[in-house]
C-alpha cells in the first residue's frame, strides 16, 4: 500500500475512525458484519465497502490480507 498517513488525510477524523476500524478488522481477518465481496476478473481482490470509503485488499498465499487501496468510491476506484 501507498503511505498510509497520506492516504488517511484524505478523509474527515470521522471517516478516519471509520478507515481504521475497517483496515483493524481486514488485516485481523475478521469479516463479519464487514460488506466484502470479492472483485469480477480479478483473482484474491477484495473489496470492503462503508458508505463512500472502499477499501482494496488482496488475500496473499498464506491468507495474509494486503490492503491495496483506501478511497472514495469514484468512476475509476475498480480499475487496475
Amino acid at each position: 500500500m501507498r503511505n498510509s498517513a497520506k492516504e488517511l488525510k484524505k478523509f474527515s477524523p470521522k471517516e478516519t475512525g471509520v478507515v481504521i476500524c475497517l483496515v483493524t478488522k481486514i488485516v485481523q481477518t475478521d469479516f463479519v458484519g464487514l460488506d466484502c465481496k470479492k472483485l469480477k476478473g480479478l483473482q484474491n481482490i477484495f473489496r470492503v465497502r462503508k458508505g463512500k470509503i472502499r477499501i482494496i485488499f488482496g488475500m496473499g498465499d498464506r491468507g495474509q490480507p494486503a490492503i491495496l487501496a483506501i478511497e472514495r468510491r469514484r468512476e475509476n476506484t475498480y480499475k487496475f
